[in-house]
């Protein structure tokens, strides 16, 4: 006669964070720095829905969809030299997640910063607020041939812990990072402080698994997760 049998699920012990909007607030240097770019280069400025709706995407992709391939490169360069002169003193931190980090590493858990942005800023964002030692994993654009959604900046950051994906959670504020989730066969929490996810989006085809109205909220998440059984299967 077969047995029932109750194994747990492999455990959650790693959170994987994007930097822009998630765990750094860079929403209003980001629409600053486009506002100054359409301004340099058309003299008139674009609907800030426009530009809210590019968050996440690589910066030259945007560039390109917002003026054109010929003139890409030279809003690259408008954008990111008052984007860099401006950034350490236009960026904050968000509140709770300075808290969040040091809950998640008092409870052993893996971090992992998975970002879009350029290293260089993203390590002078992290050093100002002195987070750089509470990360175990670093991947930033220049890492990967293939940016989010792509699942390879989340492989890339589980093979530098040497975890899979079902040990991981993805903590993120736009689609690309759901969907880059999606593809890693991870799971993925939204931040409800968001700008770039439409609330319709937020339970259609593209919904995370968790949305997180505060960082506060992700402990007890990972804690649910890891109490939970997996699928009841049988032995002969």
């Amino acid at each position: 006669m077969a047995a029932r049998t109750e194994r747990r699920r492999a455990r959650v012990d790693t959170v994987l964070l994007d930097f822009d909007g998630t765990i750094m607030d860079t929403n209003g240097l980001i629409v600053r720095s486009w506002q100054h770019t359409f301004r340099t280069l058309t003299g008139n400025e674009a609907p800030v829905g426009q530009i809210l709706n590019s968050f996440g995407e690589l910066l030259p992709n945007t560039a390109e969809r917002f003026f054109s391939a010929a003139r890409k490169e030279e809003a690259v360069r408008v954008y990111r030299a008052y984007h860099t002169d401006c950034f350490e003193d236009a960026i904050e931190l968000f509140p709770g997640i300075l808290e969040l980090l040091q809950t998640l590493k008092a409870e052993r858990y893996l971090i992992g910063l998975v970002t879009s942005r350029l290293a260089h800023t993203t390590r002078q964002g992290l050093k100002k607020y002195d987070l750089c030692r509470y990360f175990d994993s670093l991947v930033t654009e220049e890492d990967t041939e293939k940016p989010k959604p792509d699942p390879a900046p989340i492989l890339l950051s589980l093979r530098n812990l040497g975890r899979s994906p079902e040990n991981a959670v993805m903590v993120g504020d736009t689609l690309h990072d759901i969907r880059c989730a999606r593809n890693a066969g991870v799971r993925a929490a939204l931040v409800s402080w968001s700008l770039a996810v439409p609330e319709a989006a937020k339970t259609g085809k593209d919904a995370p698994d968790f949305i997180l109205k505060t960082p506060a909220a992700l402990p007890a998440i990972l804690r649910d997760l890891n109490a939970e059984p997996a699928p009841v299967g049988h032995t002969d």
